[in-house]
């Protein structure tokens, strides 16, 4: 493997066109100013005291920025990732706590690990087993229990813990009467600010500006001395490098959510990636160097007490909008971030809650994927359940236990899919060679003495007796008239041993019963796996033809003696 497809950026870094750097600052500023409200936000959705989100954007991003292959991906603490974090880790401590901070820490260098392992055994492709109405379903739940868990600071009150939405909004109900409406009144205030400024210019940083409202409002108020809940002292300088809380226990119980987070995180930040990618194409975007960039800044961060890091959506999109041509601008983003830890944080110490969880709660609406819902429910009713199961699994059992069973409903109905494929019974179109599916069209011309069936899926061994059985059932339709089946193998694309025991029990039954068996538009590699299996020499090489009216002649001239021209139909299989 060449150095530049190890470090991508030594692909863009030595020859970097001078015209960019305006583009890549302004973008870099931007994003960093984005990035250390939200950054603060998401540490406290993850359980974690407000400064480790900064943290968290520092060494990640820089890692990211040097191994990505991505130009704008913004790499840092992302809303999804840290309630996962917090719904896996939660179970096993209490959230802000010393043993909680360290487990979170531990787990930011599992999930780099499991990611980077992925990216270098190339399998990138277990991510597919997240169907997009799982994700949507998912993302959609999950972004309700986000924002609808900081009611608590939104209201100034005091809430039970509770990771489902029957508990959060019980707790809120019961205490409802204890809202402190100064507190309400900043939360909301925020909220309105941002939208309006979102709505007057997106790349704006309306939460920056909320930020500093609330905290100059607060500062200059005493609001804190009024029961307005603050952030209060922010510790200052760079975070201390350290090792991971490694041993075996710890890792057997934070192995499963590591597994979430570590294919969630990259779904996620590919599919934003590869929308990036699609609007400049002067890059070339990799899946598994992605997978390895993402594993080594999870893994970096932690050895400074980050917690999971990914691609983020809207920091991204901003990113973009505002000029970012390469990795620099993540890297100056970073740079931000590490000069607000040395000489900034004093500044934050009079924040309040309440516009904490307003940032939280406009970045998390944009989650909800309601558009998705209604267009399954039009497309394809069979998805549209898979979403429905996992959303309401995830709001009412748990954000693991939703991810985890839209997972295995996926798989489940993929085996479903396949073990009972789509079987076509093929008629002529008049006056032409070409046949199609009987039940599409009325105006097909089907013979009683010929049955074309057309099996759209490889033939293994899941769905096998689904292939007997039907061609069973369409010879039963057929009647006593029937004398030949042609089986148009275009759609077959493998076939293993089960498969082809299945072709010989069909091949042979039908042979007893008077019945010759055709097969047409046989693929190379079905071809080998027949020969391999001596089945080519079973059914004879003269009963494979190219087109389904080479056989259906072939049959004519056989049925009326000529020997010679059924010989010409044939396609031998060295063809």
């Amino acid at each position: 493997m060449q150095l530049k497809q190890l470090l991508p950026i030594l692909s863009w870094l030595p020859g970097y066109d001078k015209s960019n750097l305006r583009g890549d600052l302004s973008a870099g500023l931007t994003v960093g100013v984005m990035l250390i409200p939200q950054g603060m936000a998401y540490a406290m959705i993850a359980g974690m005291p407000p400064i480790y989100g900064l943290y968290a954007a520092t060494i990640p991003i820089i890692l990211y920025s040097m191994l990505g292959t991505s130009r704008q991906l913004a790499v840092g603490p992302v809303a999804m990732i840290s309630l996962l974090t917090a719904a896996g880790v939660g179970a096993m401590a209490e959230a802000g706590s010393e043993n909680y901070i360290s487990l979170v820490i531990t787990l930011a260098l599992m999930v780099g690990v499991i990611q980077l392992l992925l990216g270098v055994f190339r399998l990138g492709f277990m991510v597919n087993f997240l169907s997009h109405p799982v994700i949507s379903g998912f993302t959609s739940a999950a972004a309700i229990v986000i924002g609808l868990s900081q009611l608590k600071h939104l209201l100034g009150i005091n809430m039970p813990k509770g990771e489902h939405l029957h508990e959060i909004l019980h707790g809120a109900w019961q205490h409802i009467g204890e809202t402190k409406l100064l507190t309400l009144g900043i939360g909301v205030g925020a909220i309105v600010l941002i939208q309006v400024v979102k709505k007057w210019k997106k790349s704006f940083p309306g939460s920056l500006l909320a930020v500093a409202a609330g905290i100059l409002l607060v500062w200059g108020l005493g609001l804190h001395e009024q029961g307005v809940k603050i952030v209060g002292k922010v510790p200052g300088g760079l975070p201390a490098l350290g090792l991971p809380r490694l041993d075996w226990a710890t890792i057997q119980s934070l192995l499963p959510i590591a597994m979430a987070i570590s294919l969630v995180a990259f779904m996620e930040s590919i599919a934003v990636a590869k929308a990036m990618q699609s609007r400049h194409r002067n890059y070339k975007l990799d899946a598994n160097q992605e997978l390895i960039a993402l594993g080594a800044a999870n893994i970096g961060g932690a050895f400074l007490q980050s917690f999971p890091v990914t691609g983020g959506f809207s920091r991204t999109a901003v990113n973009d909008q505002a000029g970012a041509r390469t990795g620099l601008a993540g890297i100056f983003s970073a740079a931000l971030v590490i000069v607000t830890l040395l000489f900034l944080t004093p500044l934050f110490e009079f924040l309040p809650n309440a516009v904490l969880a307003a940032v939280i709660m406009v970045a998390v609406y944009g989650l909800i994927d309601y558009k998705e819902a209604r267009h399954l429910w039009h497309s394809n009713r069979s998805d549209f359940t898979l979403w429905l199961i996992t959303f309401v699994a995830t709001l009412f059992i748990g954000i693991e236990q939703g991810i985890g069973l839209g997972v295995i409903l996926s798989l489940a109905l993929v085996i479903f899919r396949t073990t009972r494929p789509h079987i076509a019974v093929l008629g002529r179109v008049p006056d032409s060679d070409f046949y199609r599916n009987v039940e599409r069209f009325s105006n097909l011309i089907q013979r009683p003495d010929i049955l074309i069936v057309r099996f759209d899926a490889q033939l293994y061994f899941a769905n096998v007796n689904h292939f007997k059985d039907s061609i069973d059932n369409l010879v039963s339709q057929k009647g006593e008239a029937l004398r030949a089946i042609v089986l148009n193998a275009e759609s077959i694309n493998n076939l293993d041993s089960s498969g082809v025991h299945a072709l010989e029990e069909v091949i042979e039954q039908y042979r007893r019963m008077n019945i010759a068996v055709y097969f047409v538009s046989v693929k190379g590699p079905v071809r080998d796996a027949m020969a391999k299996a001596h089945l080519t020499d079973k059914i004879g090489g003269g009963n494979f033809f190219m087109s389904n009216q080479q056989a259906v002649d072939a049959f004519d001239q056989k049925n009326t003696g000529n020997t010679e021209a059924f010989a010409d139909y044939a396609l031998q299989t060295n063809v």
